[in-house]
This record gives C-alpha cells, sequence and structure tokens, in this order.
C-alpha cells in the first residue's frame, strides 16, 4: 500500500517536473495556500473532551468518553477519501503499531478523526475494518476509534492541537503536514511526531511520556528515564547525566553485591575453622 502511494507521488512529481522545468525553476517560493497549513506545538494544553463526534458504528461520542482511565491517547488526524498523504500517515500509524508490544485497546487508545466534515461513518467504518483486519490484534477493535463529524467539532479540535489545514478547491484536496500528536489520560498534549514513519522506539517513550510512566515495566522508565524528546532531531536522543547517574547507582549496587558476599564468605570461613585444643 505505501510502495502504491510513493510510486503515484514520484510519478506526479516527474511528470510536473519534466513538462513545465522552466516554472519549476522560478515557482521556488511557498505556495501562498501553503502558508495556513503546518502544526502549531500547544505542549501542556488541554483539549476539549466534551467535543462530539460519530463513531464507525454512526453513534454519538465525545473525546472524553474514548479516553479510559490511565491510558495515553495518539491523536491521528486525517480524511479517509485522501489520495496520497492520509493514506501514507495512516499506514505509518498502522507499521508502528504493528511494532509495538503495547497494543491499542489495552494500554492506550487511537482516536483517527476526520478533518472533512462532508465524510461519513461509513467510510470511517471501511477504513477501521481494513487496518483492524491486518493488524490482527485481539481488542484493538475497542482501542482504535475511526470518528466524523461536524466542522464546528472538527476545528475545535484541530484548533486545540494546532493542527492547520487547508481546503484546495483547485484539486478538492486537504493540505495539511503529515503528524500524529500524545495525549495524556487527562487530555494534555504531551508529544508531537512528524514524518511518514514513526520508529517503535520513539512512539514507546511518546506513549510513557503521556502516561506520566503508567504503562509499561521499570526497564521502559528506566530508558525514558535516560532518553529526551530532541525537537530538532524530532527523536529521542541520550541524556548523558541521566546516563551517568544510573551508571554510578549500578556500580555502587554491584560494589555493595560483592563486599557483601565477601564478607559473608569470611565470616564462614571463620565459623566453620575447627578449634586446636592443646593440653599440657
Amino acid at each position: 500500500m505505501v510502495m502504491k502511494y510513493a510510486l503515484s507521488v514520484l510519478i506526479a512529481l516527474s511528470v510536473i517536473l519534466w513538462a513545465n522545468p522552466a516554472t519549476a525553476q522560478l515557482n521556488q517560493g511557498t505556495p501562498k495556500i501553503l502558508e495556513d497549513v503546518g502544526v502549531d506545538e500547544k505542549l501542556g494544553e488541554k483539549i476539549p473532551l466534551d467535543l462530539t463526534f460519530a463513531n464507525s458504528a454512526g453513534d454519538s461520542v465525545t473525546i472524553g468518553e474514548l479516553i479510559e482511565d490511565g491510558k495515553p491517547i495518539l491523536l491521528n488526524p486525517l480524511y479517509y477519501e485522501c489520495p496520497s498523504l492520509c493514506g501514507l500517515v495512516l499506514d505509518a500509524v498502522f507499521n508502528v503499531v504493528q511494532d509495538l508490544a503495547w497494543s491499542p485497546g489495552r494500554e492506550y487508545t487511537i482516536i483517527s478523526y476526520s478533518i472533512d466534515p462532508e465524510e461519513t461513518h461509513e467510510q470511517a467504518a471501511k477504513s477501521k475494518e481494513m487496518y483492524l483486519a491486518d493488524l490482527d490484534r485481539s481488542g484493538a477493535e475497542d482501542g482504535w476509534h475511526f470518528l466524523t463529524g461536524s466542522e464546528e467539532s472538527i476545528k475545535k479540535l484541530s484548533d486545540a492541537v494546532g493542527f492547520r489545514y487547508k481546503y484546495d478547491e483547485r484539486t478538492g484536496e486537504y493540505l495539511h503536514l503529515a503528524s500524529i500528536m500524545l495525549i495524556s489520560p487527562e487530555g494534555v498534549i504531551t508529544r508531537y511526531l512528524y514524518g511518514l514513519q514513526f520508529f517503535e522506539f520513539d512512539l514507546r517513550n511518546a506513549l510513557s511520556e503521556a502516561a506520566d510512566g503508567r504503562i509499561g515495566s521499570t526497564i521502559d522508565r528506566l530508558i525514558l528515564y535516560c532518553f529526551t524528546y530532541d525537537p530538532a532531531s524530532q527523536s529521542y536522543v541520550p541524556v548523558a547525566m541521566n546516563i551517568m547517574k544510573l551508571g554510578g547507582l549500578a556500580t555502587v549496587l554491584i560494589l555493595g553485591i560483592f563486599l557483601t558476599l565477601l564478607w559473608r564468605r569470611e565470616k564462614g570461613s571463620s565459623t566453620s575453622s575447627p578449634k586446636i585444643d592443646i593440653q599440657k
């Protein structure tokens, strides 16, 4: 599926550049319509949990009703009839969810919502059926929600997370950036991830961060302690100071264990030594 979209994009770009080489060289500035497209990060702000959407069954639900106690949320803006980018982003989410040992519905929740108010819950149901059939994770159908909504609800949620998109009347498509957001169980925005490929390590850390360490093992929490998100590289990078602290702690623990074993060995040796009775 990814190869199909990528090939379509490459062919389209090749045709444009081949047919209009002079135009491609002259128009180096950002098209005006793209100036309204992007993401304004709003880390630490809370999304409105009372916004109403329709789920893939056509039932009315609020964002708050989809958030389960203690489970972080992966928020995925898209629209189901998008001919290129949305499919690539949804494929990227699907691929990283497959790589992740944690499952939607068990450790976290995914909310994919359409930014096109004209789309219907039938279209959402079709996408949900297709992706969940390939995912084959028990309980995922209750933890990955595909939503549609009114223009008002879509705009309020998108504005809350800083997701700026624009409808292009010339092409009939919505222009937007490839991005997902991580939301805490309380509805607070904790992280943004970008691109057409998401890495398991980055998502695992972002989910653990969003849940404030309430999901995952002790090892997962130690890894999160040793890594921090770097906006420049848009990935998690090592924190040298924290790694040194853990290294020092590990050294002290190992030394303590060694000295304890040595002391017990010497104590046992002295206790078991035979006493010599000297008679005069």
